[in-house]
């Protein structure tokens, strides 16, 4: 699953960031700001039109992300909370 699919109120946990591009700078921002293997992210809300933006909680983090960044973290298993 991808975290543009995940519904609010669920945590799971990083896969990877997947790049779209051999140097895709939106990925690597995505890294740099704590989306990486192992860590657990909340959808926290989506926005009232499409969905978009969302935000997401990882860490102690809230960040706002379109959904098609959102679409370049793969997430790994849902955590129960």
């Amino acid at each position: 699953m991808r975290l543009d699919q995940m519904p609010s109120g669920q945590v799971a946990v990083v896969r990877q960031v997947e790049n779209r591009s051999s140097e895709d700078p939106v990925a690597c921002r995505l890294r740099e700001l704590g989306f990486v293997p192992g860590e657990a992210v909340k959808v926290v809300a989506r926005g009232p039109f499409g969905g978009d933006p969302l935000a997401v909680r990882v860490g102690m983090t809230r960040f706002a992300l379109r959904l098609s960044e959102a679409s370049r973290i793969i997430l790994d298993e849902t955590i129960a909370v």
